[in-house]
């Protein structure tokens, strides 16, 4: 990959990891509910979510994903189902203050189950497939090795989408951080579970190119 095609990409990068989306509201509720040093760990899964679908993508899984109705069908509504799902529980999250979740009050999620949630929003978004099989190749030197270049693009859109989120994850935590009334605190998770399911909705109606 030449350095100003790289370039390009670089910058495509940004674009695409500051575009609002589900990785977006996930590291924002993410940041509400577990503050910042919890929470930032939800981008490390969207960031493999986001390589498995590169894999994806490389393989011809993503072709055959994009072309069969009842693959990108499957994929879709399973994607679906989970936003709706994390909005739920996000809409009935208890109202507790950051302060009182250190202090012990409530226990806190593990970093663990912070990076599955994030791979599991990328990995079930069929969008992101059928965006990456627009996006990447035209990035991509055929006459040149492919898996170098794949490895390049992975790199440089974790890099950005790290940068990105981490600001996501932090904007959010700092509001929380200044909410201690329970009122204020069930008004952002529904806020943020209502986000969710429009994500979710948005998704249901996506579909695939014909």
């Amino acid at each position: 990959m030449e350095f100003s095609t790289w370039l390009a990409l670089f910058a495509a990068s940004w674009a695409i990891s500051i575009s609002p989306g589900p990785g977006a509201v996930a590291s924002m509720s993410a940041g509400l509910n577990h503050g910042f040093r919890i929470g930032y760990f939800t981008a490390f899964g969207l960031v493999l979510g986001i390589w498995v679908q590169i894999v994806v993508v490389g393989l011809g899984l993503g072709a055959l994903i994009a072309a069969s109705n009842t693959a990108f069908t499957v994929v879709k509504w399973l994607g679906v189902v989970y936003l709706v799902w994390l909005g739920i529980q996000q809409w009935r999250a208890p109202a507790v203050p950051m302060v009182a979740k250190i202090e012990g009050e409530r226990p806190q999620a593990s970093r663990a189950s912070m990076v599955l949630r994030g791979l599991l929003v990328n990995i079930v978004n069929p969008k992101g497939t059928v965006f990456l099989l627009a996006v990447v190749p035209q990035f991509m030197d055929l006459a040149q090795p492919l898996w170098p270049q794949y490895v390049a693009i992975g790199l440089t859109i974790a890099f950005t989408d790290l940068v990105v989120m981490a600001g996501y994850t932090a904007l959010a935590a700092r509001v929380l951080g200044t909410l201690t009334s329970t009122t204020h605190i069930r008004a952002m998770n529904r806020v943020f579970g209502s986000l969710f399911v429009l994500a979710g909705s948005l998704l249901a109606l996506f579909k695939r190119a014909a």
